[in-house]
């Protein structure tokens, strides 16, 4: 697994943490690195880990804004914990970061498919796909 894929998936924890305890972002950060595992990880992967995480924060309102124009039927509250949250890192990346799109929205249906459902990865490819045509 890649440096970013791990930083995603860590993003992702730290964004489900948030989304289900509403806990300070800094006291997140702090208690997902005291696991000792998690404390080796090398400071380039905490690094843009926390980068996401604290990103996505900062841009939520519109991350969501664009994720709830582009899912039919779908309201943010309505979506698992972990679909929603994968949608916002990705979208986030989409929207603000300069990385192949191809490449975040493959990496975004496969995180899909480790932690959601069934559905997970068709679920976020609809979404994500929608969201990347209106980009071009």
């Amino acid at each position: 697994m890649g440096n970013r894929r791990k930083a995603r998936e860590f993003a992702l924890y730290m964004l489900y943490s948030y989304d289900v305890t509403g806990l300070n972002p800094d006291y997140i950060v702090r208690n997902f690195y005291a696991d000792p595992e998690r404390a080796k990880i090398s400071k380039k992967i905490k690094d843009y880990a926390e980068k996401l995480f604290k990103n996505v924060l900062t841009k939520r309102t519109s991350i969501d804004k664009t994720i709830e124009s582009k899912s039919q039927h779908w309201k943010l509250s309505r979506m698992s914990v972990i679909d929603r949250n994968i949608l916002r890192l990705a979208t986030y990346e989409l929207l603000f970061e300069e990385l192949d799109p191809p490449i975040v929205i493959n990496e975004a249906i496969e995180i899909g498919k480790k932690y959601g459902d069934s559905e997970s990865g068709v679920f976020i490819n609809g979404i994500l796909d929608a969201i990347n045509k209106e980009l071009k």
